[in-house]
């Protein structure tokens, strides 16, 4: 059953904790982005997860436009796809702010409470919620509401306060204050203190982390952010509250700054553009070597074997594959699953 049960999902949290390490996590929009992050992970051996954001997942349910029933889909494919895999594949989503979650997460709540009625595990392993753009005590209050209908399901819910930089699958905080990009020790503090008795959550606090790639020095990350957070939060209630945080805007960060991060605490980071442009990389290599075979031109019929979108598919989702196995090897999961 390579999509991990409940307690197999916070075994992979917790073993990435304990080892300074943190898992993969893809960002896919169709069943080809999402084939390229399973070879990947397979043919590494390596635990990883796949995630759905609103957009990728309307983009997923075709003309009806249902981001809700698109994240179902695409989580029903991989728990078909994946049976045989020799890995856990992990499935969340991401960022899902305010107004969209009675769309997008009510709607995949609801199916894994029927899944889970019929005795099966929960469809997703977890779900974020992004009421960054919130007051803090309304973003804990909400989130709350949502762990509490999400722990006895055995999901695991995601947060965030402060605002991650840039612009993604239309949320735009490219014109955010500087000081909301860094998370305080009082905010996360105050995360911890809110959720820690409802159920199990992971964290994405900000430290200058930025969605999208920039050119070096153009985004000023501060890891010790997280350190500081995480000693002020162990200060208070001990050393097991150390807390499982999310790294987003991971595309395009120095080596020493991921590695750093990981000694503070991060176990599941984002990547996302990096992913995109491998993949279209190799479509746009493959339409300009074939140009004359893609295009019927001046009266010719092209060549079938290039336009057939499979030709380039295939080269699209090999190249994303090189970048999926790059993410584990900076985060220093390759090789590692559970099931091994």
């Amino acid at each position: 059953m390579p999509v991990p049960t409940p307690d197999q999902f916070k075994q992979m949290l917790t073993a990435a904790q304990d080892g300074d390490y943190a898992l993969a996590s893809i960002n896919v929009t169709s069943t080809n982005t999402l084939n390229a992050a399973l070879a990947a992970f397979a043919e590494t051996k390596t635990d990883g997860i796949i995630q759905f954001s609103t957009g990728g997942a309307e983009h997923a349910s075709g003309p009806i436009k249902d981001m809700g029933l698109g994240g179902i889909a695409l989580a029903e494919y991989v728990h078909r796809v994946t049976a045989d895999l020799p890995i856990f594949i992990a499935l969340t989503t991401d960022h899902c702010v305010h107004e969209k979650v009675d769309k997008f997460l009510k709607p995949m709540i609801s199916e894994s409470k029927r899944r889970v009625a019929l005795g099966l595990p929960p469809l997703f392993n977890g779900h974020m919620f992004d009421g960054s753009e919130l007051p803090l005590r309304q973003n804990m209050e909400v989130s709350k509401e949502l762990l509490a209908e999400m722990a006895p399901l055995g999901i695991v819910l995601e947060v965030e306060a402060g605002v991650v930089g840039g612009e993604e699958d239309g949320i735009d905080n490219t014109g955010a204050a500087a000081e909301k990009l860094y998370t305080t020790p009082e905010d996360m503090v105050f995360v911890y203190e809110s959720l820690k008795d409802i159920g199990p959550f992971t964290f994405a606090a900000t430290f200058g982390n930025v969605h999208g790639v920039y050119k070096p020095g153009n985004v000023k990350l501060e890891p010790k952010i997280l350190r500081d957070g995480q000693a002020a939060v162990m200060a208070k209630y001990g050393t097991d509250a150390k807390m499982d945080l999310v790294f987003h805007g991971g595309s395009g960060t120095p080596i020493d700054e991921i590695h750093e991060t990981l000694a503070y605490g991060i176990i599941k980071m984002n990547v996302d553009t990096d992913c995109q442009y491998w993949f279209t990389r190799a479509i746009a290599d493959h339409m300009m070597k074939n140009y004359d075979g893609v295009l019927r031109i001046d009266g010719e019929m092209g060549d079938k074997k290039v336009y057939d979108p499979r030709s380039y598919m295939k080269k699209a989702e090999a190249s994303m594959k090189l970048r999926v196995v790059q993410a584990a090897q900076e985060l220093k999961s390759l090789g590692k699953s559970l099931i091994a």
